[in-house]
């Protein structure tokens, strides 16, 4: 009897504090008290009737029966999400919460459009009631990882994303402001001079993990979005910078910007793993997930109640999150305590759960809010999005880019310097060991090493800047997906921003490399020398783009792209000349397709015409000379059908090739995962008749004989004491 009027009295206390408003307050200490069923219907029904009018300028998303599925290769396929059903409305802050691989995150990304090529989907998914794609600026998607640009400080970092995305229409300072506002909102103002990932060599660390969060908030808050989309924005932060980003993000929701008007806020969907109790307080609506299905859909402060009468009261002092996720989680199943000391397996307990949801109020009040929420936007004129917000131009992309890639480029050691010095280091040796190089007839065989060297093995350090391609690819993927520019502008002012460096890189080695062996004297020589070493930097640094756009993983881009250079450096007619070439695979087509073959032969050209060397019998006279179109013919068996220039034309045209089918691959990724709702959501003909919601508990004991759902049908009675 002790026990049961301790439980008693814990569940009264434990339901006073949840309940915030006072006529959301049950009371269990009496017998006489009313039926607890309908005094959670009530209180439910307030809740849910309670809130903003949509019919102001906000923004609602609501998704109603949503299923996915994805392809599991021979398998078949795999339900992730099944028949889901919630909204999200201005002015709120909805949690999507679940234990690891429930659907949260395919959830998420269903709403934002960015699902895969290999999901499918079906039900309804409506903004404000209408089946309409995501309109450039109206939303915004916040990744769990925060792809920022190290090198830049936070406020370079915000100001070029405000020049990106702001429209055309708008002065610098204004933008300039904009960007300053944003990081005075989120409170980065004392970190704005700071770099996201500090600077090598000079001690400094950077911003922490939770800054970094932020900063990757400012830049997607730029254009207003009236809907924002976090992805697990606490990961891997402390408990103290998860509530400061997390109260950011709730003031967010809450604020009221003048392009949103209306007097509400913004819409705000998290999905996030396991919060403090601090940042779970900052919850307007729960959507707690378990195997793709609702476990729980409604008003924060209502879930404790719900775990509750359904035997599973949250235990005095302990964060509801947690009690939650241990309920529900099944990776690790184990008994769980259920009412007065029963266990149950956590299998047994979710399926409990779920099966009281769909038969209770708070199931039936989703879909008429649902249904409510059409029928409102549906009759007025804020019913569409604005389909159209300009950010800058295509011109004005490329230069903004190009201005910011070039920065980057100059303040990553690991970019091009590190490699300038190794290549004046390597050039420099080369110089020595062939210094003075003479005219003899053993020059002949050390001129075409050297030349083959410089043309293959220089080249082909270039893949030691892959790291930086895919962090750059990175940051492309995430502000593509936002709409902050298109693929084209990207690929262009790559192409630009780096071809001043890998002049660079070409030129002091080249000298070098050049003139201490004292190869073909005349500056025209020299010229050529250096055009085919710009050219064929530019070409291999084009094939590791491609590259790092397929694949963005480190160690095996690397090797990928080492292998694809090896195979042409095999192929180019130096290890083996053309005339020895197995023809099954190495003359057709490798040795045509490896550009190798074009620059030993620009380069031999550019080295042997003009010049004479003494025969290999070293006789006198003018019969013992032979000359270098003799050699190119005889010995290295260049084509000398076409001049110098038609070879280095030719890499010309593989490097706007390559640069090409860089462009095409990223614009087929683009089109795979288009951020767009209205092509990732099924289209369903018409919309399902309106659930009738407000049943009385009596009607519903009349229709099911056998009462299941403690929410619903349950009568709660407790001695006096």
């Amino acid at each position: 009897m002790a026990s049961l009027l301790t439980l008693m009295n814990q569940a009264s206390t434990r339901f006073r504090l949840n309940s915030r408003e006072p006529s959301l307050r049950l009371e269990i200490e009496s017998p006489r008290e009313p039926d607890i069923a309908h005094s959670v219907t009530r209180s439910v029904e307030d809740d849910f009737l309670d809130g903003n009018d949509t019919k102001s300028a906000g923004m609602c998303i609501t998704w109603e029966d949503l299923s996915v599925t994805v392809s599991n290769g021979r398998k078949g396929s795999k339900a992730i999400l099944r028949g889901l059903t919630g909204y999200a409305r201005p002015g709120e802050l909805l949690a999507i919460m679940g234990p690891s691989g429930c659907g949260k995150s395919t959830l998420l990304d269903a709403l934002a459009g960015r699902l895969g090529s290999n999901a499918r989907t079906a039900g309804n998914i409506l903004i404000n009631g209408q089946k309409q794609a995501l309109a450039y600026g109206t939303s915004a998607y916040v990744t769990q990882d925060d792809t920022l640009i190290a090198t830049l400080t936070v406020r370079e970092a915000v100001h070029y994303s405000a020049k990106l995305q702001l429209s055309s229409a708008m002065s610098a300072e204004e933008k300039r402001e904009r960007a300053d506002a944003t990081i005075r909102e989120m409170g980065l103002q004392d970190a704005a001079d700071t770099r996201i990932g500090g600077t090598l060599g000079a001690g400094s660390k950077g911003l922490s993990g939770g800054q970094k969060r932020r900063v990757s908030i400012c830049m997607e808050m730029l254009t207003h979005p009236k809907l924002l989309f976090l992805d697990e924005p606490t990961s891997g932060l402390d408990s103290a910078a998860s509530y400061y980003v997390m109260n950011r993000i709730a003031r967010l929701s809450k604020r009221v910007e003048s392009e949103i008007g209306g007097g509400v806020g913004r819409t705000v969907v998290v999905c996030i793993h396991q919060p403090s109790s601090e940042v779970f307080q900052l919850f307007d609506t729960l959507c707690l997930l378990c195997s793709g299905r609702t476990v729980f859909f409604g008003p924060t402060r209502e879930a404790n109640q719900f775990f509750a009468l359904n035997g599973f009261p949250c235990p005095t002092l302990q964060n509801p999150s947690d009690h939650f996720l241990k309920t529900i989680n099944k990776d690790f199943d184990m008994d769980i305590e259920q009412g007065l000391g029963s266990r149950v397996s956590a299998e047994e307990a979710i399926d409990t759960l779920t099966k009281s949801y769909q038969t209770s109020i708070y199931c039936r009040q989703v879909r008429r809010r649902v249904s409510q929420l059409h029928e409102q936007e549906t009759d007025t004129r804020h019913g569409m999005l604005r389909t159209e917000r300009c950010h800058a131009g295509f011109f004005a992309q490329c230069s903004i880019l190009t201005r910011r890639s070039s920065l980057n480029m100059y303040r990553d050691v690991g970019y091009y310097w590190m490699r300038l010095a190794i290549y004046i280091a390597l050039t420099m040796g080369i110089g020595f060991l062939y210094h003075d190089i003479g005219s003899t007839y053993g020059s002949i065989q050390a001129r075409g090493t050297l030349l083959m060297y410089m043309s293959t093995f220089l080249t082909f350090m270039s893949i030691g800047g892959f790291p930086s391609f895919v962090e750059d690819m990175k940051v492309f993927g995430r502000e593509r997906l936002n709409g902050h520019y298109g693929a084209t502008a990207f690929a262009v002012s790559n192409t630009l921003s780096s071809a001043p460096y890998l002049l660079m890189i070409s030129l002091i080695p080249g000298v070098v490399s050049y003139y201490l062996p004292g190869l073909h004297s005349g500056i025209d020589h020299f010229v050529y020398y250096m055009l085919m070493l710009f050219v064929c930097m530019m070409l291999v640094e084009s094939l590791m783009m491609i590259v790092a756009s397929i694949i963005p993983n480190y160690l095996v881009g690397i090797i990928i792209g080492s292998g694809i250079q090896g195979l042409m450096m095999l192929a180019g007619g130096f290890f083996r000349l053309p005339g020895d070439l197995p023809k099954p695979l190495w003359k057709y087509p490798l040795y045509y397709i490896a550009f190798h073959r074009y620059a030993f032969q620009g380069l031999f050209k550019n080295e042997f015409q003009g010049l004479e060397f003494p025969s290999q019998s070293g006789g006198g006279g003018s019969s013992s000379k032979i000359s270098g179109e003799e050699i190119l013919r005889d010995i290295w068996e260049v084509e000398l059908g076409h001049s110098k220039w038609v070879d280095i034309g030719i890499l010309l045209a593989m490097v706007v090739a390559y640069r090409l089918i860089f462009l095409g691959i990223i614009k087929t990724n683009e089109a795979v995962r288009q951020p767009s709702v209205a092509i990732l959501v099924a289209a369903v003909s018409r919309r399902k008749q309106a659930v009738q919601i407000m049943e009385s508990p009596t009607e519903t004991a009349a229709r099911r004989p056998e009462a299941s759902n403690p929410m619903e049908e349950k009568t709660v009675a407790l001695p006096a004491t």
